[in-house]
């Protein structure tokens, strides 16, 4: 149960939206593969994110810059939130204004990718854990990273230019993270959404509160965009949309359950039976979305992220999954 826009095949690499729009895809989508965007008009170029290294940066900028002579020199890239395979390629940009919400900006600071790195280096000695971690962020060189992070800042929502293009960024969070941007360009009734949408893939509740999340949904949904380019997976329609909406109300409502029935955060995600949403790519994020949803809830336990990632590891050997 994947909604792909039936315009747009996902395959790895540049997909021309029309009117100087451009998404760039990195299939499965799955832990790290995020996807990036490009605005164009006269000659100016905004991205939207850039991604987890510095080589997969480099290579989609110059495919941008062989698409539209204006991406030949970033004028602007746009952060949607913090998480590294959005924002860790700033560094390939060095001469553009990198615009983020401020919580983007001050988390970013807070998760450097030497953070990363640092489990990485400690995995052939974490056993089960280990494997996890480096099945999901080995493909990546956060070495070659050095990380820049936004230099200009909005609080509420604003509006930017690219040439005579309006550009809205509205801050949606705290969802997924704190300060999940959309990104609206009314001209090529297009939206990027960030990780408010992993469209065939589990999302991720690292943050909350989770109505936050069903609310931005619902305003992709109000716009008058014909696409929707996801953070992860390919491009989408409104129904894309509801789907992901359906699985928040979804998990809310079995996770209050179980909640109410003393089981524990562990206990809730190996219980919760996915139904529709089980052939979604990285269904042990299920773990953290039940942590998360059990804090809202009133829990007293909150766990850290070695927690975690340690419960997703357990979940995704306890029910492998094909990809």
């Amino acid at each position: 149960m994947t909604v792909a826009h039936p315009k747009f095949a996902y395959e790895k690499g540049l997909h021309q939206l029309g009117n100087g729009a451009y998404a760039w895809l990195q299939p499965d989508g799955g832990w790290g593969w995020s996807n990036s965007g490009l605005i164009v008009d006269d000659d100016q170029a905004l991205v939207v994110d850039t991604l987890f290294d510095v080589p997969l940066t480099r290579d989609m900028l110059a495919a941008y810059a062989d698409a539209t002579k204006a991406a030949k020199n970033i004028n602007m890239v746009v952060n949607t939130h913090h998480n590294g395979d959005h924002c860790n390629g700033n560094c390939c940009c060095p001469d553009a204004k990198i615009i983020a919400h401020r919580a983007t900006a001050e988390h970013m600071a807070l998760e450097p990718p030497t953070l990363v790195q640092g489990f990485l280096d400690m995995a052939p000695e974490m056993g089960e854990l280990g494997k996890y971690v480096t099945s999901c962020f080995g493909p990546f060189d956060f070495k070659s990273v050095d990380q820049k992070i936004p230099d200009t800042l909005f609080d509420e929502d604003t509006t930017i230019h690219v040439g005579g293009k309006e550009v809205h960024l509205l801050h949606v969070g705290p969802a997924h993270t704190p300060g999940d941007t959309l990104v609206h360009v009314p001209a090529d009734r297009t939206v990027y959404t960030g990780d408010i949408l992993f469209i065939g893939g589990h999302p991720i509740l690292w943050e909350g509160p989770v109505q936050n999340w069903i609310d931005a949904c619902e305003k992709i949904q109000a716009m008058d965009v014909e696409t929707i380019v996801p953070g992860h997976g390919p491009i989408t329609t409104k129904q894309g949309v509801e789907e992901v909406r359906q699985y928040l109300l979804t998990i809310r409502n079995e996770a209050r359950l179980r909640f109410e029935a003393g089981m524990s955060y562990q206990e809730a995600a190996m219980d919760i039976a996915l139904g529709v949403f089980d052939d979604w790519g990285d269904r042990e994020r299920i773990v953290v979305n039940c942590a998360t949803l059990y804090r809202e809830f009133g829990a007293e336990h909150e766990p850290e992220i070695a927690e975690l990632f340690a419960g997703m590891a357990a979940y995704a050997a306890a029910r492998p999954q094909e990809r």
